[in-house]
């Protein structure tokens, strides 16, 4: 199985059996990102929230690739007002087993909305996926602050990789991610959502180096680097 970042919270997730699982897929528009959303081709793609920098490109990737589009109920009910048919809908606490894996929704501290011609569209709860596929167990945690919950995924899991946000001012900043690698007990750190915009920028190598201090090995990956899990 291999990881590729694409920049801020974008994430592609290439299974053994082939299936390419893409995470929060905003591409066009993002500063970070290497690829457009035209040259990307998903079976599945996962989106934490309805913010626009996660829901991102997902309409018009679903729309040419017909990939699977699983998310909260309520970007559902939209992205089926936008014209998808292939979808899934899912809340937290809830899991459900695909056929490349099983995937469950667990609580992360956010909010999730979409602004369109000056009106706010509220898009449900927002979410973090925790993803059991190929033996492993891989946490997208979303965009998310600090949270109780993460010691309870923690004892509950075994996290062998977890993707977290430390850009701070939106989300975590350093300071807690670190906090939260040892609630979830992770095995491997991947840090995400940082240095896409001035707000959010952060010394990510700093990061990876105190984590390690905690014995948990963190990989800072540039946009389009992957990594074999």
């Amino acid at each position: 199985m291999q990881i590729k970042f694409h920049g801020h919270a974008c994430f592609s997730l290439y299974l053994s059996n082939g299936k390419h699982l893409l995470f929060d897929p905003f591409l066009d528009g993002n500063p970070m990102a290497q690829i457009s959303s035209a040259e990307i081709n998903p079976d599945v793609i996962l989106v934490t929230h309805g913010h626009a920098d996660h829901l991102g490109d997902t309409i018009a990737i679903a729309k040419r690739t017909g990939a699977l589009v699983i998310s909260n109920a309520e970007i559902i009910d939209y992205c089926r007002l936008q014209g998808l048919e292939n979808l899934h809908s899912m809340n937290i606490g809830g899991s459900y087993n695909f056929d490349f894996g099983t995937i469950k929704m667990v609580p992360a501290l956010h909010s999730s909305s979409l602004t369109i011609d000056g009106q706010i569209i509220y898009l449900g709860n927002p979410a973090g996926f925790l993803c059991k596929v190929d033996g492993k167990t891989i946490y997208h945690a979303g965009d998310t602050g600090l949270s109780h919950e993460m010691t309870l995924l923690g004892n509950a899991n075994r996290i062998d990789m977890a993707l977290l946000p430390v850009g701070g001012n939106y989300t975590m900043d350093i300071q807690d991610a670190m906090l939260a690698a040892r609630a979830l007990r992770a095995r491997h750190i991947i840090p995400m959502h940082y240095n896409t915009f001035p707000a959010i920028e952060q010394n990510v190598n700093f990061f990876a180096n105190q984590i390690l201090n905690y014995g948990i090995p963190c990989s800072v990956l540039a946009p389009e680097e992957t990594l074999e899990i």
